[in-house]
């Protein structure tokens, strides 16, 4: 995974539920509709939450990957 497969990154490492979903919620505003995110993040409650939060607001849950203790996920802005 390259840079250029994402427009901004929020970096959640070592965040515990809500925080990780809280700042999703502030960052993806400042990605343009049809961009990507990466979110990095280490609480495994982000594999219930960031999915639930993509499906509920309309964006698109491009890629999640689980590396160790580190999850990783691609979030193309919606509308």
């Amino acid at each position: 995974m390259t840079a250029t497969d994402y427009d901004l990154e929020l970096d959640a490492r070592g965040l515990f539920c809500p925080e990780p979903v809280m700042m999703l919620h502030n960052r993806i505003n400042d990605v343009q509709p049809g961009g990507v995110l990466r979110v990095l993040a280490t609480d495994p409650s982000t594999t219930r939450d960031i999915p639930r939060f993509c499906q509920f607001l309309g964006h698109e849950l491009v890629k999640q990957l689980e590396e160790d203790d580190l999850f990783i996920y691609l979030i193309r802005r919606g509308q």
